[in-house]
């Protein structure tokens, strides 16, 4: 009897968790969370959506040759190159952080999750991503009075990504930059821009991927460029290749932004890729 009642009385209680249960995995199936947009942690140099997973931590080789039109004088591009080494480090699902060297610059950087892409509800992926370069290539014998926080470049971006069907994703990365030290007097420090890019599946392992960043209050005489680069991506295993043609040698936002100086109508551009391995 005892028994009996203790059943009667669990009863209503196992009823209720039993439909919020089921009300659960119905939220969850309809509005499931939209996956891989874009393979590598960048679409060439612009920061993708995509996160380091939590507690994953990626080692990144990104190398910049020389520049292809100084022909046989630049070894086609093999002598004069740009290499960084970068960590990053999936802190939690929805923050990454990462740690870069490069012969241009030191660079930090944050990378968080705001929204996500959703099957049947929200229609776009939406993060943050801040860095800090520390330029290495001002010199105190060309500037006597620099300082060591005249290097500080800040960098805020908002990465906002559509993956319109299996193949096809597109971002748009509105972009504020604060240069601590600018070399043209006409050139404000703080600046503007605006980021476009791509990722279009050609097959299960290859992608073509295209990014571009339009400066939006660079100086009428200044000598930098809008960065504009064209690769693929390989995915092998345990790691994504990249390889590109860029007008930017700089890998660090800092660089590729505010100081590009190659040129596609002039052949001034730069084979690289980017290797990625997760641990």
């Amino acid at each position: 009897m005892k028994k009996l009642i203790l059943l009667l009385m669990l009863f209503p209680i196992v009823s209720f968790s039993q439909e919020d249960l089921l009300k659960g995995i119905d939220t969850i199936s309809g509005k499931e969370k939209v996956s891989a947009a874009f393979k590598g942690l960048k679409i060439v140099n612009l920061e993708s959506t995509k996160l380091a997973a939590k507690g994953d931590l990626y080692f990144i080789v990104a190398h910049r040759f020389g520049s292809v039109k100084d022909g046989f004088e630049g070894f086609f591009g093999l002598d004069n190159a740009n290499t960084q080494l970068k960590f990053v480090y999936g802190l939690t699902e929805w923050l990454t952080i990462s740690a870069a060297r490069s012969e241009l610059a030191y660079d930090f950087s944050t990378k968080y999750t705001l929204l996500n892409q959703t099957t049947d509800g929200f229609p776009l992926s939406i993060a943050g991503f801040s860095s800090l370069a520390i330029n290495n290539t001002l010199k105190e014998s060309l500037y006597p009075k620099l300082t060591f926080d005249n290097r500080f470049t800040y960098v805020q971006q908002i990465l906002i990504s559509r993956k319109y069907s299996e193949k096809l994703s597109l971002e748009l990365a509105p972009t504020f930059f604060h240069e601590n030290f600018v070399d043209n007097v006409e050139q404000d420090n703080t600046q503007y821009a605006i980021g476009i890019g791509g990722r279009y599946k050609l097959s299960k392992r290859w992608s073509l991927n295209v990014d571009y960043a339009a400066h939006l209050n660079r100086a009428s005489n200044s000598i930098y460029k809008n960065p504009l680069s064209i690769g693929f991506d390989l995915e092998t295993g345990g790691h994504v290749f990249q390889m590109h043609f860029t007008s930017s040698q700089g890998i660090h936002e800092a660089g590729y932004l505010a100081q590009t100086t190659g040129d596609w109508t002039k052949g001034d551009v730069f084979f690289g890729f980017n290797l990625l391995r997760v641990f």
